[in-house]
Parts: C-alpha cells; sequence; structure tokens
C-alpha cells in the first residue's frame, strides 16, 4: 500500500487490521469507507479484522480513499448522510444535510399548536434532499407537510427518502417543484421552515472544503446573501394562517439583519435561536393573530 497525494492504492491481500492503520484518513472516515465498500457494520469491522481485501474490494477501495483525497464529501462518497435520526440519500444535486439544522427541525415542531382541531401542516421551502420536511413528517405522523424546491433533480432525491421512511400512517406529504411559492395554491400553514441559500457571492469559503462540490445554487444567492431571504419573507404573511410561524435558518452573522426584515413585515415575537455552537443561526417572527 503506498500513499502518494491525492492517491492511495490498496493491495489485494492486505488484512483489514493492517489497511486501517495505514489508511490516510482520519480513523473515522477510513472506518466509514471501509464499511461502505465491504457492506460490514462497525462491529464485524472489528471481528474481522483479520480478513483479506480480495482484488475487486482493492481497485474499489483504492477509488473511494482517491476521490476523498481530491476533496469529494464522505457523504456523496457513500450516498448516505444522517440527519435527525433517519439515514438519508445524499447526491451531488442536493446539499448535505449538516447537523446545525436539526435546530430548525426542533423550533418547527415546538412552534406547531398542541390544541388545534384542526389539520396542522407545514411548509418546507427549497427542501432539498427532503431532510427537514422529512424530519418533520417523521416526527409528527399527524402533520400534512409540502415540501418545495425549484430544482427537479432535488425533489427526485426527496422524492426516493420520503419513499424510504414515511409510511402509510405518517399524513399527507407532498412535493412541488416551484420557485419559492410560485407553484403554490391558496392554502395557508401553521409553520413555514426554510434553510435558503444565504452565503454572499464571493465568499472566500464556497471555494474550500466540502462546499466546492455542493450545489452552488444552494448556498449562494450570488448577491448580498439575503435575497432569498427577503423573498421568503416578504412573501410569507399569504400563506401562513393568523398566528402561524415562519423559521429560517441562516449565515452566523445574519441574525439581525433577518430580525429588521421580519420587523419590517411586521411580524411579532420576532426572535433568533443559538446552535449548539451558540451561533445565531435560525430567525423567526409570528404572524398576527386576527383581531
Amino acid at each position: 500500500m503506498t500513499g502518494i497525494a491525492d492517491t492511495f492504492t490498496v493491495e489485494a491481500g492486505c488484512s483489514i487490521g493492517a489497511l486501517l492503520k495505514q489508511a490516510p484518513l482520519a480513523p473515522l472516515e477510513n472506518r466509514i469507507l471501509l464499511m461502505h465498500a465491504l457492506q460490514l457494520t462497525r462491529i464485524q469491522l472489528i471481528t474481522q479484522d483479520e480478513r483479506c481485501i480480495d482484488a475487486q474490494q482493492a481497485r474499489q477501495l483504492s477509488a473511494l480513499f482517491g476521490r476523498r483525497l481530491r476533496g469529494e464529501p464522505i457523504a456523496y462518497i457513500i450516498g448516505q448522510r444522517e440527519f435527525y435520526g433517519l439515514p438519508l440519500e445524499v447526491t451531488p444535486d442536493v446539499l448535505i444535510p449538516r447537523p446545525e439544522t436539526e435546530l430548525l427541525v426542533d423550533l418547527a415542531l415546538q412552534h406547531l399548536p398542541s390544541d388545534s382541531r384542526q389539520q396542522l401542516s407545514v411548509l418546507d421551502l427549497g427542501t432539498g434532499s427532503g431532510a427537514i420536511a422529512i424530519a418533520i413528517a417523521y416526527s409528527r405522523p399527524d402533520l400534512e407537510v409540502t415540501a418545495l424546491d425549484v430544482s427537479g433533480a432535488a425533489l427526485a432525491v426527496a422524492g426516493r427518502n420520503a419513499t424510504r421512511h414515511l409510511q402509510q400512517e405518517h399524513g399527507a406529504f407532498r412535493l412541488l417543484q416551484s420557485n419559492w411559492y410560485s407553484a403554490l395554491d391558496e392554502q395557508q400553514f401553521d409553520v413555514i421552515v426554510a434553510n435558503p441559500p444565504y452565503i454572499v457571492a464571493g465568499d472566500q469559503h464556497l471555494a474550500e472544503g466540502d462546499l466546492r462540490f455542493e450545489p452552488q445554487d444552494a448556498l449562494t444567492d450570488h448577491a448580498d446573501g439575503l435575497s432569498a431571504l427577503r423573498s421568503i419573507i416578504d412573501g410569507a404573511g399569504r400563506y401562513l394562517k393568523n398566528g402561524g410561524w415562519l423559521l429560517m435558518e441562516h449565515g452566523y452573522d445574519q441574525a439581525s439583519a433577518v430580525r429588521a426584515l421580519l420587523q419590517a413585515q411586521q411580524f411579532e415575537a420576532v426572535q433568533s435561536w443559538q446552535d449548539l455552537a451558540e451561533i445565531e443561526r435560525v430567525s423567526g417572527g409570528r404572524r398576527p393573530a386576527a383581531g
């Protein structure tokens, strides 16, 4: 086995244990790629450490290590990422779900009416892989959830994830191709959630790490980072029930600007919430109740 720059050659006949010691990535990533290629659990990886890699597996693993060494995200390499306890398919057509976005799911569930006698509904704008919408629907089978995305390729991924995790006992779940609210009828929702593109055009992070491989239109608005958030806030009043909540993820330094946009549209109880890193990650407000 030899490692040079962005390549790593796995030799047929080496043992799993030896490969884990000599592989070039962080230990966790080495294990993930081996479990994926060999179709083993973590326990099996440990208990079968003397098992030898055959020629086909060696070629496959060499290719996988090479992709990661060239920077491709692990989630795209194995085609999966866990979000809110659910394993989700991810492809380069969708953003990779991130742990901090789970805050948006928590807040949506917390802000749903607890004593409503009517059908409760949630709208997810820019659903991507479907992570947020599916996590909400899975957690509350009584809900009606609508998820929108402008990308047909993203909706295909979201559809497969929904089929995998949502069964008949879950409420109505629909996917629509839409540029924000454009494809909606007159339905109103109890909660609207969104994780829109909010990175400023030209931000150096777009050319670094995993972001290099993710769909740019889902990361940046190609403007000041607030244009998508502005569109969502400006249009939300028509689609929120009286007293309904709009909740949006945004950049680490955008909370005050988003609160100002919400206040300008007469939202009440405007506030921001911190993620586990104590960064204001989600902001939202409530549409005034009638009367």
